[in-house]
């Protein structure tokens, strides 16, 4: 080694090499993850999926998709590890009585951990594996597995209503009815029900991932609406909604939603305004998702800003807020199973009404999908019902997401109306009962 370059490294700075903070994993690591979604879909196959077919009396379903052009009920019948569809994958459910149960077939793609019987042709590629069963060889397949168990109702998923029902693309069912020909195409049903259903039952399992899930939304956003994050006169909206988006990310951790942050001040309209800078005695307002472990939660708090001098909010503001929680347990109380979603919805809003409660409600099923299968209650601007998704009855071992506003004259504000918007998730248990997966917001995140 020169003399000239001992000089020079002797003059370059030292590199002093510290620990760093473990990453925090509040739901384990992926692997540990990865195994409590395989135990999940386990018991929603084996049996959730039985319990779906008897009802509807339907012993065979087909569903049949393609890689980047997968059914929506395809993540809640794959293994965590299976991120799309192999070629082309076809899913077949054939339910030989109580006594056989329910054989699962996949024709393409793997057994998914044991947990479908993969049909693969006998013949060998060249390198000694089975070979994929592959174009018009795998519609044959089909034709064949389907007339050897010779089914009295073949489903499949096509409806003009539901989205969840409707993910058979016209090229896979014009290949389908030719693979089964006229005799077996006769037996097809369009059940809409069972894709609806399925994703809509939840294990029990789910619930504890779930309550942490609601229980890191309310830290991120009461730390989100508090002087950690928001400095009056200075914090934009915008500063704290990607302050709770890389929070978030942080954590190793997704949303299925760009979240937003309002505001309602005293004498100005706020509807257009961008990314405004947040002032004392403003009220807040969020729109926060949590997704993970292919779970996703929805949550709508309230904030307020104190004026100096300030301890509390105006009292105006706090009856504001009481009467969102009024129309909440309403809400949750026409919420019975057996119901129809619109059913629900007029319930509520008779008893909204009588209540002298100025409001609306738009609340959905919540869980695989952040407005997830099942019926709707209410839309924003469909507040006389939703033909067709608020048809469907309410099931007990569901999950929901109780959204809605309320509008309250406010006296310290000179009579201006606020709108108090919440939005909670709440667990239907199998007797139907129906209760807060964790709890819900009854006084406003303050910033001082």
């Amino acid at each position: 080694m020169t003399l000239r370059l001992l000089v020079v490294l002797a003059t370059l700075p030292i590199l002093r090499i510290t620990a760093q903070p473990a990453p925090e994993h509040p739901f384990g690591t992926l692997r540990e993850q990865a195994a409590i979604r395989q135990r999940w879909l386990q018991a929603r196959l084996e049996h959730n999926l039985p319990g779906v077919m008897r009802a509807h009396g339907v012993d065979m379903w087909i569903l049949a998709m393609r890689e980047y052009n997968e059914d929506p009920v395809f993540p809640a019948l794959v293994s965590p590890t299976t991120f799309a569809a192999r070629r082309r994958t076809i899913y077949v459910f054939f339910d030989r009585g109580p006594a056989g149960g329910v054989e699962r077939l996949a024709l393409g793609g793997s057994s998914q951990g044991g947990l479908y019987q993969a049909m693969q042709d006998i013949e060998s590629a060249p390198d000694g594996r089975p070979r994929e069963l592959w174009g018009k060889a795998q519609w044959d397949f089909l034709g064949r597995v389907v007339r050897d168990r010779n089914p009295k109702a073949i489903a499949v998923n096509i409806s003009h209503e539901h989205n969840f029902a409707d993910g058979l693309s016209a090229g896979e069912w014009e290949q389908m009815r030719e693979a089964l020909g006229s005799d077996l195409t006769d037996r097809i049903v369009r059940n809409e029900r069972l894709a609806i259903d399925y994703l809509s039952l939840r294990v029990p399992d789910m619930l504890p991932t779930f309550r942490r899930m609601q229980e890191l939304a309310h830290e991120i956003i009461a730390t989100a609406f508090s002087n950690a994050v928001i400095t009056p006169g200075v914090t934009r909206t915008d500063d704290v909604v990607w302050w709770m988006r890389q929070r978030l990310a942080d954590l190793g951790l997704d949303t299925w939603f760009h979240t937003s942050v309002d505001i309602q001040r005293r004498g100005v309209v706020m509807r257009d305004s961008t990314s405004p800078v947040i002032q004392r005695g403003d009220v807040l307002h969020c729109d926060f998702g949590v997704t993970a472990l292919g779970q996703n939660t929805d949550t709508q708090h309230m904030g307020y800003v104190l004026r100096d001098g300030e301890t509390a909010p105006p009292a105006g503001l706090v009856a504001a807020l009481a009467a969102s929680n009024r129309l909440q347990d309403i809400a949750m109380a026409e919420m019975r199973p057996g119901r129809t979603g619109n059913e629900a919805l007029a319930a509520t809003l008779e008893r909204m009404r009588a209540a002298g409660i100025d409001g609306t409600v738009y609340s959905h099923p919540v869980g695989d999908y952040g407005h997830a299968a099942g019926p709707l209650i209410g839309l924003w601007d469909r507040q006389d019902g939703v033909p067709g998704r608020g048809d469907v009855p309410i099931l007990p071992g569901t999950w929901f997401s109780i959204e809605l506003q309320a509008a309250t004259p406010v006296p310290e504000w000179d009579g201006q109306r606020v709108r108090s918007m919440q939005e909670e998730d709440a667990a239907i248990d199998v007797e139907g009962e129906v209760t807060w997966v964790l709890r819900r917001q009854t006084s406003y995140h303050l910033v001082r």
